[in-house]
């Protein structure tokens, strides 16, 4: 580990690694889907909202920015600024574990909720932004003609991403 306040020999020469960190930018827009183990309908109206506020707590305490959080009863869309000081996989680890957690303590559903391993996660462009977050929140109504499923495979198809059905959501 580095001190922030010292050379790296990978710098340019005069240049700390704090600063280095300092001078770095970034446009990184994230979609993440996952969703409730077995795709089980658990996430009720009554505290949806709830778990919307605290799962983008626990984004934005890790330095990642959320644009939009939306979904179903059955599972979660965020789209965000993504921070690459951190691997997005340890970001969703922590969503997932914190929040399933906060579930179970607030006895939110009879017996354990959990989601299910995995998840999607898509970049965006700038450009794009402005119609993920308007997907986003059409989530509901989007629903009431969609199934999750048929929904989550169309943006793997529309994306280009091969996958094999029967792994979906395991």
């Amino acid at each position: 580990m580095f001190d922030k306040n010292h050379q790296h020999p990978g710098l340019g020469c005069n240049q700390t690694l704090g600063e280095a960190i300092m001078s770095t930018y970034t446009q990184i827009h994230i979609q993440v889907v996952f969703a409730v183990k077995n795709r089980e309908h658990l996430i009720n109206n009554s505290w949806r909202s709830e778990l919307y506020r605290y799962i983008t707590g626990i984004i934005q305490n890790h330095g990642h920015r959320v644009l939009a959080i939306g979904g179903a009863d059955d599972h979660v869309h965020i789209l965000f600024g993504f921070n690459p000081t951190q691997a997005l996989s340890n970001i969703m680890r922590d969503v997932k574990r914190d929040s399933s957690k906060w579930i179970n303590e607030n006895k939110f559903v009879h017996g354990a909720f959990g989601w299910q391993s995995g998840y999607g996660a898509f970049s965006y462009s700038k450009s794009q932004v402005a119609n993920v977050v308007k997907y986003i929140g059409n989530q509901e109504s989007h629903h009431e003609k969609h199934s999750f499923f048929d929904e989550y495979k169309k943006i793997l198809d529309d994306l280009g991403i091969m996958y094999k059905e029967q792994y979906l959501f395991t």
